[in-house]
């Protein structure tokens, strides 16, 4: 481990009871899985503000700005050791708003609408899998933001209070 880092962020919208994902192909890092409605590498500018990573993924890969979500909110976190890097992820969920035509296309693979009943069944990304997991069991219950850490088996979760 020589100490590189690759921090990414995703965006998942939900309408009602539904999730848009996205069937990423053609990506640097992550192919033929289900991921997030938008997301991707921070710019170097970007470093510091998870925040402005994901509204500009959301623009460039959706082509929708922040006036057409509501409650955007950093959720999670996660750290995965793999292939010689740090992976940090940073994980929010936001609700596209009732007068947004719901019928998005991207740039970077296939937009498609899931129950939250069907989101266990999808492949994903290693760390995706288990925060769509926590975040269906527990996460959309509470305004809570977790860290999660990889142990090769499983994401550990712990919230993280603001204090």
């Amino acid at each position: 481990m020589d100490g590189k880092l690759r921090n990414m962020t995703s965006v998942y919208l939900s309408k009602g009871e539904r999730m848009l994902l996205l069937f990423r192909q053609g990506g640097r890092v992550v192919n033929n899985v289900w991921v997030g409605s938008a997301g991707g590498h921070f710019e170097e500018f970007e470093l510091n503000d998870a925040r402005a990573c994901v509204l500009r993924e959301l623009e460039e890969e959706l082509g929708i700005g922040e006036s057409e979500i509501e409650n955007l909110c950093l959720r999670y976190i996660t750290l995965r050791r793999t292939n010689g890097e740090i992976r940090q992820n940073y994980y929010f969920f936001a609700d596209l708003k009732d007068d947004v035509d719901e019928k998005l296309v991207s740039n970077e693979g296939i937009s498609k609408w899931f129950a939250y009943s069907e989101l266990n069944a999808l492949e994903m990304p290693y760390t995706s899998k288990f925060v769509i997991e926590h975040y269906l069991r527990t996460g959309r219950t509470t305004k809570e933001m977790y860290v999660g850490a990889a142990d090769g088996e499983k994401l550990v979760f712990t919230g993280v209070p603001e204090f």
